[in-house]
């Protein structure tokens, strides 16, 4: 089952040959330990775990779902012993340190282990996933006393995490929340509200889970600057570190979902008793700034899980189109002799499965890359080293959460597409692919939010450093590639592309800034759209000179994946990157169309 998952091929070459993780050893003596031979050992165990215990409750998860009983909610049957046999193996914290129950790895390398963990089952990977998000805040937010009490307990798995930002009156307008936090005179707040849409939010994996609250203390500012954030644990602790009373966190409900079934998404009243208590966690009325960390670290993980059903759609439909027999070769149609051949001959097949393919290993690229930087942005021996990178990954993270999940959609699609009638049932993998993807373009802010902050932040973040640092890493790409003959011509159309996103890029944050404000923001999509694809450009081209650079000399083995490393660029850039040009020339013209049209044209 290991090819449903992921290319472990591919994956070694980004390690290894791409990015060179063991090079991070020498950079650190935090990832010291962390060698060629650990980062293979590490890919590896990781690779079992996923294959040989996570995958085959893939689909049980999905058919048995989660119910509420009395209050309870249980997962799919399955899921406890995962959960405990995950959290054995110190996989939940694995990038954290060892002091507080982590590993110490860098992120580079925990990108693997993240890639085999959601393609074997995202939905239970999501218990562990936002445990480790609100682990984060305690670790950044939090007291010494709140780290004493929560921190370890979370990273070890001991006890699980949410978030809870979302309420029936605000969603994306987190601004607009009703929940209210009244100081007591003990230091502690009673909070009273409620949320839906929490992810987690009640399970029977861990004897206690910790909510961190967006609320409003009473007499704070209105909107996002009034906001705090608390830590409300299902249970109240006690002295000793034990799970004390019941803090009145009730569900009032699950969610009954297209997809990830395995994952209880609940409502849940906070209060409704009077009897909620919490504490702060950070600042007064920064809570915003505070929950944003926990968010960015979430985005990047649903951008993992939209790209992990992405991998897992083109897996399954490249052996399935080896498989599949039917139809002659479009070559002997007319020899009566002419047996059947494999659907992988049939142009049209081919296609679709190249468009897969460059699609996730685009993705899988710039997911990889993302951390990356922030191992870099983390052991920089400058300032100015560490903050380049760090802004690197600030701008990237809309593209690895926003047009990761839009194109991992599409590869979802299209490896229906390949199964034909088949992709359509529910015996086979991809309908719960597809439907276990869709989320990802919505929640942890959707895709159009991710593309106005693109446009309305992240383009004159520190005065615009960030993205002229994204273009010089594109532009050293470029020039490495000119070298090489074979890509030359490939290199000056992927520059050609660069190029023409600059002026765009130029032109939409000016428009941004002037009286056509809206016209722009109704772009801002399309333009994350254009501006992940000459990402993937990039991506493809630095990878094609690697595979280039040793083509002639690999071994025999070798030969057909360096030799489709550099197929995968031509393909991109004869087939997709005309299309980014043409949308590039579109986003010229700023239309206001959609602007401009009154309510009643919609129609309705």
């Amino acid at each position: 089952m290991a090819q449903f998952i992921s290319d472990r091929r591919d994956i070694d070459f980004l390690l290894h040959e791409l990015l060179d993780a063991a090079s991070l050893a020498k950079k650190s003596e935090d990832f010291a330990e962390f060698n060629k031979k650990t980062i293979d050992l590490i890919v590896s165990e990781a690779r079992n775990l996923a294959i040989k215990e996570i995958l085959p409750t893939q689909q049980e998860g999905d058919q048995e779902g989660c119910t509420l009983k009395d209050g309870v909610v249980s997962t799919p049957k399955s899921f406890k012993r995962l959960y405990d046999l995950f959290n054995e193996g110190e996989w939940l914290a694995m990038t954290e340190d060892p002091e507080w129950g982590g590993q110490g790895m860098p992120r580079t390398i925990a990108s693997a282990a993240m890639e085999y963990f959601n393609g074997a089952n995202y939905p239970f990977m999501m218990y562990p996933g936002l445990t480790h998000g609100a682990g984060k805040l305690v670790e950044e937010f939090g007291t010494d006393e709140q780290k004493k009490i929560f921190l370890k307990n979370m990273y070890s798995g001991k006890w699980a995490g949410t978030m809870l930002l979302t309420e029936p009156g605000a969603g994306s307008d987190v601004g607009a929340l009703t929940t209210s936090a009244k100081r007591n005179d003990d230091g502690t707040y009673s909070i009273t509200g409620e949320k839906i849409f929490i992810s987690g939010g009640e399970h029977n994996l861990t004897e206690n889970i910790i909510h961190p609250v967006l609320a409003r203390i009473e007499g704070a500012p209105e909107g996002t600057k009034g906001i705090s954030l608390f830590l409300v644990p299902k249970y109240r602790v006690n002295e000793d570190g034990t799970p004390g009373e019941f803090n009145d966190v009730i569900c009032t409900g699950i969610e009954h979902k297209l997809g990830i079934h395995g994952n209880s998404t609940c409502s849940l009243a906070l209060g409704s008793n009077g009897n909620c208590v919490g504490t702060l966690l950070g600042e007064e009325n920064k809570g915003m700034k505070a929950m944003f960390v926990m968010m960015n670290e979430a985005r990047l993980l649903v951008g993992y899980q939209g790209f992990a059903c992405a991998t897992s759609a083109y897996m399954y439909a490249v052996n399935y189109a080896r498989e599949r027999v039917q139809g002659k070769n479009l070559l002997e149609m007319m020899n009566p002799e002419a047996k059947s051949v494999a659907i992988i001959n049939h142009p049209d097949v081919r296609r679709q499965l190249m468009k897969m393919k460059v699609l996730v290993e685009g993705m899988r690229s710039i997911l990889y890359y993302v951390n990356y930087c922030a191992d870099l942005a983390a052991i920089g021996e400058t300032q100015e080293e560490r903050a380049k990178y760090q802004g690197m990954v600030e701008i990237l993270t809309p593209i690895a959460k926003g047009y990761v999940t839009d194109r991992a959609f599409e590869v979802c699609s299209q490896g229906m597409q390949v199964y034909g009638g088949y992709g359509f049932i529910e015996e086979y993998p991809m309908a719960q692919l597809l439907r276990d993807c869709r989320i990802t373009l919505i929640y942890e802010g959707t895709n159009g939010i991710q593309a106005m902050d693109l446009l309305g932040r992240k383009l004159g973040m520190n005065k615009g450093k960030p993205v002229m640092d994204l273009f010089g890493e594109m532009q050293k790409a470029v020039a490495g590639a000119k070298e090489i003959e074979a890509l030359k011509e490939q290199a000056e159309k992927v520059e050609l592309a660069m190029n023409s996103m600059a002026e765009v890029a130029m032109h939409m944050g000016q428009t941004a800034m002037s009286a056509k404000v809206l016209n722009a923001f109704a772009n801002a999509h399309p333009f994350q759209d254009a501006v992940g694809d000459v990402v993937v450009a990039w991506m493809l081209l630095w990878r094609a000179s690697v595979a280039a650079r040793k083509l002639e000399k690999a071994k025999k083995k070798d030969k057909p994946f360096y030799d489709g490393v550099v197929k995968s660029l031509q393909f991109f850039v004869d087939t997709q990157l005309p299309i980014t040009m043409g949308n590039l020339k579109a986003l010229k013209t700023t239309s206001s169309v959609a602007v401009d049209m009154d309510d009643a044209s919609f129609g309705g």
